[in-house]
């Protein structure tokens, strides 16, 4: 492989970019990237399935502190699987001082997914995290360093301060990461210490190849200044990419459809960002062999690629819902809709339209309100100086309790749910209803049609790199 991977595949979450995808991409010699996010709750519902691959048990039994490895398999493993109309236990949800046996889960977790991506090949591999799911990032970033992560992608923020952590950890040394807490209070830091984990001595990891995800040339500018460590490169996601997108600069306004109107700040100037001398890689609906083309003779050293990869046969989506999207696109009939209120972070979201998923109006009313996963769940101080927790999809009146406006809690959509459920995870409530999906993708979503076959659907990861780097190429 190049110093530099031409096309580097999207870490989609939750379980979209999983080790399967992640570990194909990466052996056809380009960037690998699993997900970052609510790893912990994936793990514990593969185990809790039975794991009948084995493959979670596989890369357990290779992480280097087979005693903690051991409580996390002894808590949540099940034998042959739960039974089908018994829920999934979870975790309980991070916090600012998360109990010692989530913060092992964690570790794990990510030590797994990562594990799984990089066997059988010496290729690079990539995780992705969301800057603004802060509280699971410090025994994340350590357990995806433990499985030897070759790179860090982080968006959805600032992480002004995660280049330290990762010259900390690489270290085995202690690390802290500001948690942005709303209101007035003093500030407070996420705290990680290897020390306190491991079981017998390590030799040094190898710090990771950090890459920001911006949307601007004054973010660019600020994390090269004001990092604590090195920023290696940047990948330039515009507002047509799939998932979380950053919201318009300036007064939010609506279109017609009622989606976000971009404008020309919302464009980065190509010509400044190669001024800064770090590659840099394109983003949102670049997945075709012209967009590749102009890419590298707008200096990017390639591509980052999503939505193509999001529906291949190697996706974390569960067959329903890829079935589902795809025989859409094959009959020209997909749709993507960015919703300006859907995600409970604030930021736009971009959603496919299909029925049986909480983007549709009946299917979202028969859902009854809760937030049990608390990804996403925003830290605030409450009146007496102390740290609570809240979401915007959670029901209204607990949100309205904890301060937040009942206004801001309408057509929220429980995300770590769903996204939960768009990988064939979904939780059972007691009274029966089981979780629906909601699946995101790019603008660039009918282009996937260039990947099917005749009279088909299923296509392969080796099928989009094939031609995009073909035909790129010719």
């Amino acid at each position: 492989m190049s110093l530099h991977p031409t096309i580097i595949q999207g870490g989609m979450g939750a379980g979209v970019s999983h080790w399967r995808l992640a570990n194909s991409v990466s052996r056809l010699g380009q960037l690998g990237v699993v997900s970052g996010t609510a790893l912990d709750q994936i793990l514990v519902r593969r185990l809790q399935d039975g794991d009948p691959d084995g493959h979670m048990r596989r890369a357990l039994d290779h992480f280097p502190f087979p005693e903690m490895a051991a409580r996390v398999r002894n808590a949540w493993f099940i034998e042959g699987g739960k039974a089908a109309n018994t829920p999934y236990k979870s975790p309980p949800m991070h916090s600012k001082d998360s109990p010692r046996h989530l913060k092992e889960l964690t570790v794990i977790a990510n030590f797994v997914e990562v594990w799984l991506a990089k066997e059988g090949h010496k290729n690079p591999v990539g995780i992705n995290f969301l800057e603004k799911a802060q509280l699971p990032h410090l025994p994340s970033i350590y357990g995806a360093m433990l499985a030897g992560v070759d790179y860090v992608l982080m968006g959805a923020g600032i992480p002004i301060r995660i280049p330290g952590v990762l010259d900390a950890f690489a270290q085995h040394q202690p690390a802290t990461y500001p948690l942005h807490v709303a209101g007035a209070g003093d500030p407070v830091n996420l705290e990680f210490n290897p020390a306190e984990y491991m079981e017998r001595p390590l030799p040094p990891l190898t710090r990771p190849i950090f890459l920001p995800i911006i949307a601007s040339n004054t973010l660019a500018v600020t994390l090269l200044r004001k990092a604590n460590g090195a920023v290696d490169g940047f990948i330039v996601e515009g507002p047509t990419a799939g998932g979380h997108n950053a919201p318009p600069r300036g007064k939010l306004q609506l279109s017609e459809t009622g989606e976000p109107i971009y404008g020309e700040r919302d464009e980065v100037d190509l010509a400044k960002l190669r001024e800064l001398g770090v590659p840099f890689w394109l983003a949102g609906g670049y997945g075709t062999p012209e967009k590749l083309r102009e890419a590298l003779a707008a200096g990017a050293a390639g591509i980052q690629v999503g939505t193509p990869f999001a529906f291949c046969q190697e996706t974390g989506l569960s067959p329903y819902y890829r079935e589902s999207v795809l025989h859409q696109v094959a009959a020209g009939a997909a749709r993507v809709f960015t919703d300006p209120i859907a995600s409970p972070t604030n930021f736009p979201f971009k959603v496919v339209q299909i029925e049986d998923s909480v983007a549709h109006p009946d299917t979202y009313a028969q859902r009854t309100r809760v937030c049990d996963l608390g990804v996403l769940r925003e830290p605030y101080y409450t009146e007496d100086g102390k740290i609570n927790y809240r979401c915007a999809a959670e029901p209204t009146a607990t949100h309205e309790a904890k301060g937040g406006k009942p206004e801001n809690t309408e057509g929220r959509k429980c995300l770590c749910n769903a996204l939960l459920a768009n990988i064939g995870l979904p939780q059972l409530r007691a009274n029966g209803y089981v979780e629906k999906g909601l699946i995101t993708a790019g603008d660039s979503l009918t282009s996937v049609a260039a990947f099917l076959p005749e009279n088909g659907i299923d296509y392969s990861a080796a099928d989009v790199l094939n031609k995009i780097l073909a035909c790129a190429s010719s």
